[in-house]
């Protein structure tokens, strides 16, 4: 294995340390880990669970609780997609996202559909959830002929009425937010309701602002990257992406290398000494360590880039992958193995790259396993992710 005290290694177990998988976040709240380490995607999986249990020990409970008190929130935000944001970054995520809205009413239009009937339909909606909260079927019946059926056409681009268009746009713009019908977040039922106050009154957050607060807050939560990995994850063209580090002053760690931190930041960076015993940590196949840059060779030893795993019911080489086959398990910020949840055994099945669990892993997946079995009862990656599905995955993690 490469040593901890080499350049890679050395890189790989600061991430570690600055997404407080080290220990350092022990006891701290959701808001703060958020806050702390980085908006958690969210597709109706584990992985916003499991991202604050394995920074900060915080039960399913404790989580769920933070989300009805608005301490933290599911939300529409980089290239419109989803991420699970604290409370102090609500208005910047919906502000991000201000710009991925408008594909969807760019194919409405094709079928007809006008901005001034949306516009209706948006009014419609939010007399109906003055007050209380509405299931999308209990919206549409509330709402009567303000929305419409877009017919077989509408089915072919996923858009089967208007009644999502108004809801997509409302949330965007604040005046309404999504509330999960069983309180939980890894699950795909949803309830709407009035967002009052809603976070964006009164913003005066422009498009480059919010631009220049997600830069600071990448290179903070997941530096060093490179630009292009910062203009994946905000979904930036290259000439804003680069106008919106420019007062961070990046600066590549070393030379000719392409990865980027702050100058503010090199000197931390540069003195940072990476722990000598193992420190491990089983994260999420989307946990922000991996998928705010989505690549996983850098996680990897040399020795690991052309193991064989199943990726999409095939066999690959992790080394080429952009995004984990499974859940992982760090030790100090190197991919050392793999895991998923059996729900008929119960149990996590692992595999690890080389050699045997010591003491200390054997305790770590133990306690994962608990808090998985007691408390989520799964721990699917994603929506469509089923203890069927992953069947492969399980099988080849079993064999040695």
């Amino acid at each position: 294995m490469t040593p901890a005290s080499a350049p890679a290694a050395r890189i790989r177990a600061w991430r570690f340390a600055r997404q407080g998988l080290d220990g350092s976040l022990a006891g701290a709240n959701a808001a703060t880990v958020l806050e702390r380490t980085g908006w958690s995607r969210s597709v109706a999986g584990a992985g916003p669970y499991l991202t604050l249990f394995a920074r900060a020990g915080i039960s399913r409970d404790a989580a769920d609780a933070a989300v009805l008190k608005l301490q933290i929130h599911e939300l529409p935000a980089v290239r419109g997609c989803t991420y699970v944001v604290p409370a102090s970054d609500f208005r910047l995520a919906l502000t991000l996202g201000d710009d991925f809205g408008s594909g969807d009413m760019a194919a409405a239009r094709k079928l007809g559909v006008t901005d001034k009937e949306i516009d209706a339909l948006c009014k419609a909606v939010l007399k109906a959830l003055t007050g209380c909260v509405l299931t999308p079927d209990a919206v549409r019946d509330a709402t009567g002929n303000a929305s419409r059926s877009l017919g077989e056409e509408g089915k072919k681009k996923g858009l089967t009425t208007t009644l999502p268009l108004a809801l997509g746009r409302l949330q965007t713009t604040g005046d309404i937010r999504r509330v999960p019908v069983n309180g939980r977040l890894d699950q795909q039922r949803y309830a709407y309701t009035r967002w009052t106050p809603n976070p964006r009154d009164g913003t005066t957050l422009t498009s480059a602002d919010a631009n220049a607060a997600i830069a600071a807050r990448y290179f903070r939560w997941i530096g060093p990257a490179t630009m292009k990995e910062f203009q994946w994850f905000s979904g930036l063209g290259v000439k804003v992406a680069s106008d919106a580090v420019v007062k961070l002053q990046l600066q590549p760690i070393s030379a000719g290398s392409d990865l980027l931190l702050p100058a503010a930041e090199m000197a931390a960076l540069q003195s940072f000494k990476a722990p000598t015993k193992p420190h491990y940590a089983l994260v999420s196949s989307l946990d922000t360590i991996v998928a705010a840059r989505r690549t996983v060779i850098d996680l990897l030893d040399a020795d690991d880039l052309e193991r064989d795993v199943i990726s999409d019911s095939s066999v690959k080489k992790i080394g080429r992958l952009m995004d984990l086959p499974s859940h992982a398990i760090l030790d100090r910020g190197q991919l050392i193995g793999l895991w998923e949840f059996d729900t008929d055994a119960n149990e996590i099945v692992f595999r690890l790259f080389s050699g045997k669990a010591d003491a200390a892993l054997k305790a770590k997946i133990a306690e994962t396993q608990a808090y998985v079995c007691d408390q989520l009862g799964d721990a699917r990656s994603f929506s469509l992710d089923s203890p069927k599905s992953r069947v492969p995955r399980i099988k080849s993690l079993r064999s040695k």
